[in-house]
């Protein structure tokens, strides 16, 4: 058996998974998955875009909401060419390293965008636990501490994933099971023990969204009880409907997660397809799906996009 590793003289090289199966029609099936690329491109860009010029949108929330898209479209940019190349091109080959590198942003941009969600709900909790104090609260330099914090905790979990999958053997057999770098998938064609990567990369996973989920819960425990203390139905309502975006948010991204992880776990009995199919989806349901929620549900947001689309076209 060939085995490879780092310090070969040979570069090491794996190869990309399209959809197993449907290799004939793959270039028609990829044509939804370009236009939902589209959209999160375009939605994503539109939210920095209006809440970077607008003025009335320099609020924490909002300051959020941009961390949020520029997550959400680093998400998508990661895998969009290896995933439309393959699709396309049958470009599916990829050496060691640029694996390792699209592995490290695509599961930190993940962890990035739980942090994320777990920073909005801090700034609803406080905005309706604590009113009074939510503008000496949240004030700018605490967001973007909150920000910075979130990268350096990415890094400093992704680092030595990163580094040990560099460690690793590979045999010869060198063909992964995605579009795209899983670290899951990538060390399981290690011939070497790949006990402590499998560690290591649980360590990243609780430590970050297994961290965040149940923090996140909490908050909205917090916030229901504080809201339910309300004495009139219309307060009740009204604090229940700034809520709403973020709680859709956090289920887009949690749940295909978990379905996941349950598709992976026990669906062994399912086709190939529909395991690779999921893959990709669940990357592009948050991307997408985001900025059309805070879109339709945030009236600000409306407006400000409605504002730069008129003036883009009186300038035409």
């Amino acid at each position: 058996m060939l085995v490879l590793n780092n310090t070969s003289a040979q570069p090491l090289a794996f190869l990309l998974m399209g959809i197993p199966g449907l290799r004939a029609v793959q270039v028609w099936i990829s044509i939804p998955f370009c236009l939902l690329y589209a959209i999160a491109l375009a939605g994503n860009s539109m939210i920095l875009l209006v809440v970077l010029h607008e003025q009335s949108l320099h609020e924490p929330i909002y300051y959020f909401l941009s961390m949020l898209s520029a997550t959400d479209l680093s998400l998508s940019l990661c895998t969009l060419c290896t995933t439309l190349g393959v699709f396309w091109f049958e470009a599916r080959e990829i050496n060691l390293n640029a694996c390792i590198a699209q592995m490290f942003f695509l599961h930190g941009f993940t962890f990035m965008e739980s942090g994320v969600l777990l920073a909005m709900a801090f700034d609803r909790f406080v905005a309706i636990c604590d009113p009074l104090r939510y503008t000496t609260i949240l004030t700018n330099a605490r967001i973007a501490q909150i920000g910075v914090s979130m990268a350096i905790r990415n890094v400093a979990v992704m680092l030595p994933v990163v580094l040990w999958v560099k460690r690793l053997s590979f045999c010869s057999s060198m063909v992964l099971s995605h579009s795209y770098c899983y670290h899951v998938d990538l060390i399981q064609l290690s011939c070497t023990d790949n006990r402590i990567n499998s560690i290591l990369g649980l360590f990243a996973l609780f430590s970050t969204t297994g961290f965040d989920c149940p923090c996140i819960l909490l908050s909205y425990v917090l916030i229901i009880r504080s809201v339910l203390s309300i004495a009139s139905l219309e307060g009740q309502q009204k604090a229940f409907n700034t809520c709403i975006s973020h709680i859709s948010a956090v289920a887009i991204f949690y749940i295909p997660l978990i379905s996941l992880s349950l598709v992976h776990r026990y669906g062994h009995s399912a086709p190939p397809f529909v395991h690779t199919i999921m893959a990709n989806i669940f990357l592009l349901i948050p991307p997408v799906l985001n900025p059309i929620i805070y879109s339709v549900k945030t009236k600000q947001i409306q407006k400000a996009i409605i504002k730069a689309l008129i003036q883009k076209r009186f300038q035409i």
